[in-house]
């Protein structure tokens, strides 16, 4: 399998550059990462994140021929060779394909992405009804990847202002969660022309997320909720 990789180390190269690498599969190579990793191991390179393997922990989040997805769930057959890989766009490169994701997880966590409920803590835990419950299916699986914030065009211009694809995912698990007792500020909080209203639904979020959610329908259902919510 022939393979063209992304590789830039900022302690000596000057610049990034393409590394083309030609890899004979062998019968235990099924996905992509299995190849990578057979790269890395044969001459120290190139870096990637890796954890699960199983399309669980999001942290090997590359740009696979144009296509952001997770290395360790994409099956060799069918890519297009010559395979190119790349860093995830418009996240400064660390190195080769490892990207800092500091900006991505500093608008995460600005939607509070836990429970607030000030009401008096309960003996047990805090019951939810499972009609309650199934409202969150499509939200709470969410593994911060960051494949679909990477692909926005929304977040390449805005960055810093705009929460992105999957922060805005989460502030809706959190907003329709029945034990949570929050909702006006995290409405208010969301309120602004820039953090949730710079989605333009162009929904390449929605089409490379490797767990199949649909970010940019709940971005408009929180919309909706601020229609309602100043009527």
């Amino acid at each position: 399998m022939k393979l063209s990789v992304f590789r830039y180390n900022p302690e000596h190269d000057q610049k990034p550059y393409m590394q083309d690498c030609e890899v004979e599969l062998v019968p235990t190579d099924r996905m992509l990462l299995d190849v990578i990793l057979r790269i890395r191991f044969d001459d120290g390179s190139p870096a990637i994140r890796k954890s699960c393997r199983e399309g669980i922990c999001g942290s090997d989040a590359i740009n696979i021929n144009g296509r952001n997805g997770l290395a360790c769930i994409t099956p060799l057959k069918g890519l297009k060779e010559p395979v190119v890989l790349r860093p995830l766009p418009s996240f400064p490169v660390i190195r080769d394909l490892v990207v800092d994701m500091t900006r991505f997880f500093k608008q995460y966590y600005s939607i509070k992405p836990w429970l607030i409920n000030d009401e008096p803590v309960p003996e047990r835990e805090r019951l939810q009804s499972p009609q309650d419950r199934a409202k969150l299916d499509g939200l709470y699986e969410c593994i911060l990847c960051g494949c679909c914030t990477s692909q926005c065009p929304s977040s390449w211009w805005n960055p810093e202002k705009f929460v992105g694809p999957a922060g805005l995912l989460q502030a809706h698990r959190f907003l329709i969660d029945s034990r949570d007792t929050a909702t006006e500020q995290r409405l208010d909080d969301l309120n602004d022309a820039y953090r949730l209203y710079r989605c333009r639904t162009i929904m390449n979020c929605t089409e490379v997320c490797p767990k199949g959610l649909n970010p940019s329908r709940e971005i408009e259902k929180i919309r909706l909720m601020m229609v309602k919510d100043s009527v």
